[in-house]
């Protein structure tokens, strides 16, 4: 029998200062029992940097054809697909000819070694990357509850967030 996701619900209330973004989120987050919580709560980092109307979880890691956050026109284009993690080289390629725009967003201890080894041939797809920092991911997902109500606040590289039961600063750097 296989494994059911654990899910998460999250109340998020957005102050994105840079964008001069505000909005109140709900999400129901299904985490993949393949999933760890550093990367699912990077999933709502990069959820929360992007946020806007639009923007959608997906099936993430049980649908590997699918992003784990996308933005799709009324027409069914998908017009953002964004990634969380270190993807192939050939994964960034092909996507970049189904989307206008591709965002990566890593976040582990590993991402600066991913970064380094594939950085000329992902340039070429002209992708976004963003590191997220990892002891900020780590410090997030020690917060974790299944029904969860947070605050964030966005305002230059860093997320500062705020949970009745702790906080947790991310701060992300643009590789490109």
């Amino acid at each position: 029998m296989a494994l059911k996701p654990t899910i998460y619900k999250f109340r998020i209330a957005l102050t994105d200062m840079n964008r001069d973004h505000y909005d109140s989120i709900n999400l129901t987050v299904a985490q993949h029992p393949s999933e760890t919580l550093q990367r699912m709560m990077a999933r709502i980092c990069a959820f929360c940097l992007k946020a806007q109307p639009e923007l959608t979880l997906t099936k993430g890691l049980s649908t590997i054809e699918e992003p784990d956050i996308w933005v799709k026109a009324l027409d069914g284009q998908i017009t953002e697909w964004i990634d969380i993690g270190e993807p192939d080289p050939e994964r960034v390629k092909k996507v970049s000819r189904i989307s206008d725009k591709v965002s990566i967003f890593t976040f582990n201890t590993k991402s600066t070694v991913w970064w380094n080894q594939n950085q000329n041939k992902i340039s070429t797809y002209n992708p976004e990357v963003i590191r997220l920092d990892n002891e900020g991911i780590e410090a997030m997902a020690s917060l974790v509850e299944r029904t969860m109500d947070l605050s964030v606040m966005i305002s230059g590289d860093k997320l500062y967030i705020n949970s009745p039961s702790g906080d947790a600063e991310v701060e992300w750097t643009q590789l490109t």
